[in-house]
């Protein structure tokens, strides 16, 4: 296949784009990152990491960009076109991201850390951090899980439940007060009536999940596919036996954990722990 002649010269990868257009319409401008941001009241830094590709920054942003260059709509599309772009995250994850965007419901066992659809900045930061990306890298991965909330939200949202062992509520961020902020997210998501949340407490004992966290998704065709993660690596599996497996391990899990609402009162009770610690 003959290769796609490039005529403007301008990258043809979706964050790249966005990051070019914006520097392209400021410096068009004749405004400085400090002008700009007095001018449509926002830190000067966001727009710098935005123009350097580090965030892509929120819709309400960008529309005020399109607003104040005149560039109605345009600014917004090349921000939508970098935000469901798969090839952002890690080459591992991509046909996962994929699948997950079009599922039609979401089910989850978390076995040491909450899954990314719940992560506040902070946790997701401190714990691809301790994963070993740092830089650029970090800041686009970050930004990259952020963006994936955005499938909980809204009418229309896929029904999502998870399972959060008890491990994962007592492993704390370094900084409390982000920790207190990351459970305050958890409680708050499970008030939405499309997300069901349990934990299962330390008490139930061994079960047939202990060694891996496991997403599963259901398609708009009625397929399940499932997805296994450990510390190390993490496996795609589309085929019907071992899904069907995973379920029937998923199912006897379910009927040892705590009911919804005994799940939400003991994530407020963490919190309540957090917040009354003298040490903090």
């Amino acid at each position: 296949m003959p290769q796609r002649r490039v005529i403007t010269g301008r990258s043809q990868e979706p964050r790249q784009r966005f990051a070019e257009e914006l520097r392209r319409l400021r410096a068009a401008s004749g405004l400085s990152l400090r002008a700009l941001g007095e001018r449509l009241g926002w830190d000067a830094s966001l727009f710098g990491k935005m123009e350097n590709g580090e965030t892509l920054g929120s819709s309400e942003v960008v529309q005020a960009l399109d607003t104040h260059y005149g560039t109605p709509g345009l600014l917004l599309a090349l921000w939508e076109l970098a935000a469901g772009d798969h090839t952002q995250f890690r080459e591992r994850y991509r046909r996962y991201m994929a699948l997950e965007a079009e599922a039609v419901s979401l089910w989850h066992f978390a076995v040491s850390v909450l899954p990314g659809l719940l992560q506040t900045p902070e946790y997701a930061r401190e714990m691809l951090t301790a994963g070993g990306l740092e830089g650029k890298e970090l800041e686009q991965q970050v930004e990259a899980r952020m963006g994936r909330r955005e499938l909980l939200e809204g009418k229309g949202a896929p029904p999502f439940r998870t399972i959060l062992s008890e491990a994962v509520l007592r492993t704390p961020l370094r900084d409390v007060g982000e920790w207190r902020g990351q459970l305050e997210y958890v409680a708050a998501v499970a008030e939405r009536p499309n997300v069901t949340l349990q934990v299962l407490p330390l008490s139930a004992g061994l079960h047939g999940l202990m060694n891996a966290t496991v997403m599963f998704l259901r398609l708009a065709h009625g397929s399940t596919v499932a997805y296994t993660e450990n510390g190390y690596e993490g496996d795609l599996i589309e085929e019907n036996a071992p899904v069907e497996r995973l379920q029937r391990g998923y199912d006897a899990m379910r009927d040892l954990a705590l009911s919804p609402a005994d799940s939400r009162n003991f994530v407020l009770a963490t919190l309540e722990e957090v917040l009354c610690d003298p040490l903090t």
